[in-house]
């Protein structure tokens, strides 16, 4: 392995190594150090490998060809520059980052390329090992469910990866911030398996992919809060699946999002063909939809229908502004399973189907009482491109003093956003760093 590391600092003052050489056992109660790429660790794996509970793996500026699994609990693995420290799959392998311990902290750098995920965060060893997923989620047979908890992936570009951007599946008690996804082939950020999720997804931007924030079996304290989800072929979607564990998905917060112009042709095409639709609910029941902006979403604003045999129940639709969508709202069940108790409240409406959902589906309504159902005529998906044609991202901000704080403390379990105190988004959230701009 490396045989000593003189340069690593100790972030205890005062404290040595003990002499067997830092990440290798001896150290004083406390000490935590920082492990430097390359100067400490030739790769970012062989330094991980050397990381201890509390260490912080600093990696300078380069390409890296590898894929990192962090296996030690509570490391931070850090680049010193979001846009210069590039872990490149080359189309080689399933995953950039595979976070399989608790409360570790990914910050900060790019990963790029990879046949399924960028950043996979993940209590299933299967899914772990990069052989599901090849059409999209993961199916981990009659493996139990065995959840990773505390997570945090913060100042993250993840770009032209063939399955998700950043991938939080069967993992609690996490955030996702901060980070900017394009080129997903399936979806740019994706939280699968979980419940309760206790999961915060809030402050990025997820833009020319298939889908740009999609949940699946995702139940429980999930909040999806103040992203710029811009230029997909489908915003987001929360859904049922059962490929997937933990059906049905229930009990997702969708707060506060800029949700607009979801009919980007240079991107993936996905699998399901969605497009021009802002967010989709196929199958999730008993979400809180309040306070988005919606807009300039050619086929519609917000749509609801049925996975196979699970009915949508019980979403309610609140305080939302629709503009310049085909549809704003619209419900349809063509597979013969009818939603129940799904409401409108307080939405800046202009078209719905069916007509005057705002009168005839106001919250609140009885879970037993019909969801209506309609149709209207959808715009034809154009073709999409190879994840790998998808224009390069921008800069995009850095994690303050990247280079010199110290690790990232994550907690157990994060604090979740007060509702009530989540906003109606401005038209140029988050429009910083963005590729596609409001039209």
């Amino acid at each position: 392995m490396v045989a000593v590391l003189g340069s690593l600092t100790l972030v205890l003052s005062g404290c040595g190594t003990g002499g067997d050489g830092p990440g290798q056992g001896r150290r004083p109660a406390g000490a935590h150090v920082t492990i430097r790429v390359p100067a400490d660790a030739p790769t970012i794996s062989a330094a991980v490998s050397l990381a201890q509970s509390g260490d912080l793996v600093l990696v300078a500026p380069g390409v890296y060809h590898e894929s990192v699994k962090v296996t030690t609990a509570n490391v931070t693995l850090r680049g010193e520059s979001r846009d210069k420290v590039v872990i490149d799959g080359q189309l080689r392998q399933p995953n950039g980052i595979i976070v399989a311990a608790p409360g570790v902290a990914v910050e900060n750098l790019t990963v790029e390329e990879n046949t399924q995920n960028g950043i996979l965060v993940t209590g299933s060893a299967k899914a772990a090992t990069g052989l599901p997923g090849q059409n999209g989620g993961y199916d981990t047979g009659d493996e139990p469910v065995t959840f990773l908890k505390s997570f945090l992936v913060s100042y993250v570009t993840a770009t032209r990866n063939g399955l998700y951007g950043i991938y939080a599946f069967s993992a609690q008690d996490g955030v996702i911030e901060h980070s900017y996804t394009s080129g997903g082939a399936d979806s740019g950020i994706y939280v699968g398996q979980c419940k309760p999720c206790r999961i915060v997804v809030r402050d990025n931007i997820a833009e020319l992919n298939a889908v740009g924030y999609e949940g699946t079996n995702a139940s429980g304290d999930m909040y999806v809060v103040g992203n710029r989800l811009v230029g997909n072929r489908v915003g987001l979607t929360t859904n049922s699946d059962h490929q997937e564990k933990l059906l049905p998905q229930q009990g997702a917060v969708v707060a506060g999002n800029l949700i607009a112009v979801n009919q980007q042709p240079s991107t993936p095409e996905q699998a399901d063909g969605g497009w021009g639709i802002g967010i989709g609910i196929d199958g999730g029941s008993d979400n809180q939809f309040l306070r988005n902006r919606i807009a300039g979403n050619v086929n519609a604003g917000l749509v609801i229908t049925a996975t196979a045999d699970l009915p949508p129940i019980g979403n309610q639709i609140v305080d939302n502004t629709f503009a310049g969508n085909g549809v704003d709202v619209g419900w349809t069940f063509p597979d013969g399973t009818q939603g129940r108790g799904n409401c409108l409240r307080g939405n800046d409406l202009r078209a719905t189907v069916p007509s005057e959902l705002a009168t005839t589906a106001g919250c609140p309504v009885s879970t037993q009482s019909p969801t209506p159902s309609g149709t209207w005529t959808m715009p034809k998906a154009p073709g999409g491109i190879p994840f790998t044609d998808v224009a390069a991202p921008g800069t995009q901000p850095q994690f303050p003093n990247a280079a010199t704080a110290g690790a990232t403390a994550v907690p157990a379990v994060p604090e979740l956003p007060d509702t009530a105190s989540i906003p109606l988004p401005p038209v140029s959230l988050l429009a910083d760093g963005a590729r596609v701009q409001m039209s």
